[in-house]
């Protein structure tokens, strides 16, 4: 049996309605917070977890280290990468767009989970998290295993304002005029942070184009940005 679980959840399945339907996980949402805890409870069946740790994400590099010593489910403030070595807890990332990069590493049994827009690949939050793996657990980034979930692709992910939002390092990973392939940057980022190019695994879905997915660049253009947010969750077994 292996030793890992991780799972990219679609929004099918949960209790939610209208702009919600159905398997929105966020309390930042509008919907109401009753929903949120049916739906994280399906979340924690179909991972076989005891308790879920997830972020009120921010864009940023911080990173929360879980150490299991709180039994009940968590969310934590400010934070776009999770870490733990304690089995039994899923990790967590919220999407509807963004990236979700999970992380395993074998050797010192422990997980990672990454929340990786377009600024976090700017700060280059995938370094960060690898870094802090390192610190916490001993952790080989030559021995590192990586997903990156469905996200938005390079398709759909268009920045008109590339040159003041991008750096110019990014420029060569351009799909289009102005769009830009973001699951090469982040294979790009954990290959130069020293994982091996074999061990990075890439989505083949854009959750712009899927209605499977929520997508907030797809409900901009029909509902005004209110949408709901998806799951990708790794634990330890």
């Amino acid at each position: 049996m292996a030793a890992v679980s991780y799972r990219f959840f679609t929004r099918h399945g949960g209790a939610s309605t209208g702009r919600f339907d159905s398997l929105n996980i966020s309390y930042g949402t509008g919907d109401e917070p009753e929903n949120i805890v049916r739906n994280r409870a399906v979340i924690k069946e179909a991972m076989g977890v005891e308790r879920l740790v997830s972020a009120a994400q921010v864009h940023d590099r911080d990173i929360y280290v879980d150490d299991g010593e709180d039994a009940a489910d968590l969310e934590v403030d400010g934070y776009d990468g999770l870490i733990t070595d304690r089995p039994g807890t899923g990790l967590m990332i919220q999407q509807a767009d963004c990236q979700a990069v999970l992380l395993y590493d074998e050797e010192h049994r422990a997980v990672g989970a990454v929340h990786s827009g377009w600024r976090g690949s700017v700060a280059n939050i995938i370094e960060a998290v690898v870094g802090r793996m390192e610190d916490c657990y001993g952790s080989r980034p030559s021995a590192l295993r990586a997903w990156v979930s469905p996200s938005l692709g390079p398709c759909c992910a268009e920045f008109v304002n590339y040159r003041t939002e991008l750096p110019e390092l990014f420029y060569r990973f351009r799909s289009g005029a102005n769009h830009f392939d973001f699951w090469r940057i982040s294979e790009d980022q954990l290959i130069q942070v020293g994982l091996k190019a074999e061990a990075v695994h890439l989505p083949d879905t854009c959750t712009c184009c899927s209605e499977d997915y929520f997508s907030y660049r797809r409900a901009v253009r029909q509902s005004g940005g209110i949408c709901g947010r998806q799951a990708s969750v790794i634990c330890l077994k």
